[in-house]
């Protein structure tokens, strides 16, 4: 255990803000990362990592983008905070509407699990109904009426769910397996016209990668529609990450559907504290001041996250979603080999540019109860092999990989070297 690590835990609990930072599931102490720049961190000993953390998303364009660093400089020269509007958030707004149909208005928040949590509040309102129908799995935020079967953060840790959470909180909650057409069909039939929300997230990567299967999506859409419900797409990690439009704009865009509200965050920050919740005005208007439906926050739109995601959305051209996809390719392809090669059984999972390996499997993974069969133990053993060689990976077997625009072809050779040697270990 690193002094660091010790002092940490002395003053906050487990030494973290964040559970997954504690290395729980891993073991060990955790990189205390000093500084950061395009495809790499720096720990606080000097030495520097291959990062495909990615500050779990919001690093699209690599860590401080000259450009990014230079907008959120000249924000702050005006002014850390106002509590009350700018221009900034009409202009980062009008961005959001104009790139994905079935937008209306946009309501910021400072992170995703108030975007989530508000989705809920807003959808309630609108139908007047109580009942929410999640997917085991999928993680939207630790809101109480959605931390049960939440993936990633709890299964990291083992957990089913949160102390302090009541039965009361998560009665009208429906948890639901994630791919499974006839138990959605058979909760729609029985209880249809109670249900107030679908919350899902675009295509899950909280339980590792595990995309929606063809129609899928689809058909949630159609359900909720024909029956009155609210679809809600959280894509606090997918949107403006896997595409310029998101994961809709891999699906819905050509399908020609929509959800009703959308839940973003991550990239749409650019590395600050920035979510945002995004609907048809028939829904969002709801929303004090204008409806009874009350949300508010103090840093809600923060002149310097507004800069940060509004500067990240410009640069994230064509080119710069081609060059992370064709990673993604390479990479993806790099790991099939090379564990193949030590003999490691195993599945590489994608959707878009996100990407997950389940260790000890060998058919496709399509909802949490196969994410969780895996051999985490192979993992750990990965993990660690690949820390020492310099390479910074999620530290949870649940967790997807975050590829930036600033990994190129010296850090495609690392990782093929790295992986090769993590694989053998990963055996022993």
């Amino acid at each position: 255990m690193s002094q660091e690590f010790e002092d940490a835990k002395r003053v906050m609990p487990g030494g973290v803000s964040s559970p997954v930072r504690a290395y729980g599931s891993v073991g060990g102490s955790p990189v205390f990362v000093e500084s950061a720049s395009g495809a790499y961190v720096t720990g606080i000993d000097g030495r520097e990592y291959l990062d495909l953390v990615g500050s779990w998303g919001p690093a699209l364009l690599g860590h401080a983008h000259p450009q990014v660093v230079e907008a959120v400089r000249e924000a702050a020269s005006r002014g850390l905070s106002f509590g009350a509007p700018t221009l900034g958030e009409t202009a980062l707004a009008q961005l959001i509407i104009d790139r994905i149909q079935g937008i209306d208005k946009v309501r910021f928040t400072s992170t995703g699990t108030e975007a989530t949590m508000t989705a809920i509040r807003l959808a309630r309102g609108f139908t007047g109904r109580d009942i929410i129908i999640k997917f085991a799995g999928c993680y939207h935020g630790h809101s109480d009426a959605l931390l049960v079967q939440a993936g990633s953060g709890l299964a990291t840790a083992g957990l089913p769910g949160s102390a302090g959470v009541t039965a009361g909180a998560t009665g009208d909650t429906l948890v639901l397996p994630y791919n499974n057409f006839a138990a959605l069909h058979g909760v729609f039939s029985a209880v249809g016209d109670q249900i107030a929300a679908v919350i899902t997230e675009a295509a899950p990567a909280n339980m590792g990668v595990v995309p929606p299967e063809p129609g899928f999506n689809e058909e949630l859409r159609r359900l909720t529609q024909k029956h009155g419900s609210v679809l809600i797409f959280d894509e606090v990690l997918t949107g403006f990450r896997v595409s310029p439009y998101g994961w809709w704009g891999l699906e819905g865009r050509h399908e020609r559907w929509t959800p009703d509200l959308y839940a973003f965050g991550k990239v749409a920050g650019g590395g600050l504290p920035l979510a945002a919740l995004a609907g048809r005005s028939e829904i969002m208007d709801l929303l004090a001041p204008l409806g009874p439906v009350y949300q508010a926050g103090t840093l809600s739109g923060n002149p310097l996250a507004v800069a940060a995601g509004m500067t990240t959305l410009q640069l994230a051209d064509d080119q710069v979603y081609a060059r992370i996809d064709a990673f993604a390719d390479r990479l993806i392809q790099v790991i099939d080999d090379r564990l193949a090669d030590a003999g490691v059984a195993h599945v590489t999972q994608r959707a878009g540019s996100l990407l997950s390996v389940f260790w000890g499997v060998d058919d496709w993974v399509r909802n949490y109860d196969e994410a969780s069969s895996q051999e985490t133990a192979t993992f750990v053993r990965f993990f660690h092999a690949m820390l020492d060689q310099g390479v910074l990976l999620p530290p949870s077997a649940y967790e997807a990989w975050f590829i930036s625009a600033a990994h190129g072809e010296k850090e495609l050779e690392k990782l093929d070297a790295a992986i090769a040697h993590a694989a053998r270990v990963a055996l022993s």
